[in-house]
């Protein structure tokens, strides 16, 4: 079988995703049927200092220690 068919069982979680804000996009993008998830805001939370990510989908989006995104 072709490498380039996708089986539905190779899921990708959140915390697998890559550390960078277009890998998050990526993997929203694939999660919302395709129907692109962009940045709308971003800022520093006062009480972590960790940069929050404010998506199209309604969710905003956070990176723990080990550099992991979370849903906040």
């Amino acid at each position: 079988m072709s490498s380039a068919f996708v089986r539905e069982n190779d899921e990708q979680w959140l915390h697998d995703v890559g550390p960078g804000i277009h890998a998050l996009i990526l993997y929203l993008t694939r999660e919302n049927n395709g129907v692109r998830v962009y940045e709308k805001q971003t800022y520093t939370d006062a009480d972590s200092g960790r940069e929050i990510h404010v998506m199209s989908n309604g969710l905003s989006y956070a990176k723990d220690a080990e550099s992991k995104w979370y849903v906040v």
